[in-house]
């Protein structure tokens, strides 16, 4: 699958690894930095999502997304995500999704979007779950993009750098791999953060206190591959600081 991310917020939460390790995948670690994994509140806008290299779907291949997520290794070292939830505007793609087994929730999403020509440009996303799970839950969050690149910065990179998702499929760990040119980072500050999100992903009040970590970027073109199985971590080797 061909899409094109654009206009991407990320705030993200340090965590000590025993709080998201039950919510993973079995056979599915967490992946550290300098001793912490992270959660991560995601919102972007997916554009010209299609089957194959440039063929979006009319219609249904661009839409806002809101995802909350984790951060993942399997037992050959390959980092990825995990997906907690994934709201989208499309009800069409939540059902193909969900039958893939993609925990896409349908919602209501607005993109604000201040516009390129203000001087003090804000992009955000407001977002109310129109259906179960957690129904009617909300999330608002806004942050103003800064000028400062965060590419080569090793905890951005930790953040960003994820070539893949991890899952599971008949209780054993599937990876799905993913590609992407280098992500284009700004630092970014937050104008508020009002979220029922990360809550409703089991991650309780973490959204309460300020993310410890805030990124902009304009976007990249991706595409995902086809899945194959993981090879789960074996045991007493769950707790891996990862630092590249």
């Amino acid at each position: 699958m061909d899409q094109r991310w654009e206009r991407l917020v990320f705030l993200h939460w340090r965590v000590e690894p025993h709080i998201v390790a039950p919510l993973l995948p079995r056979g599915i670690a967490p992946d550290n930095h300098d001793g912490f994994t992270y959660v991560g509140l995601i919102g972007f806008e997916m554009v010209g999502a299609g089957l194959g290299y440039g063929r979006p779907v009319p219609h249904l291949g661009t839409f806002g997304e809101i995802n909350v997520r984790l951060y993942s290794r399997d037992g050959d070292g390959r980092r990825g995500v995990v997906f907690r939830s994934l709201d989208a505007t499309r009800a069409a793609v939540v059902l193909a999704t969900n039958a893939a087994g993609v925990r896409y929730r349908w919602s209501h999403i607005d993109i604000l979007d201040s516009g390129v020509d203000d001087p003090e440009r804000t992009v955000g996303y407001r977002c109310r779950r129109l259906a179960p799970p957690h129904r009617n839950a909300t999330t608002d969050f806004v942050v103003a993009p800064g000028t400062r690149d965060m590419s080569d910065d090793p905890l951005s990179v930790f953040l960003t750098a994820r070539w893949g998702m991890h899952t599971s499929v008949a209780g054993r760990p599937v990876f799905v791999p993913n590609t992407h040119r280098r992500w284009p980072l700004r630092d970014a500050s937050l104008v508020r953060c009002d979220d029922d999100l990360i809550a409703a992903a089991g991650l309780g009040a973490l959204a309460t206190r300020p993310p410890d970590s805030m990124l902009y970027s304009d976007g990249v073109r991706t595409q995902f591959g086809r899945p194959y199985l993981a090879t789960p971590v074996r045991p007493g080797r769950a707790e891996v600081d990862e630092r590249r």
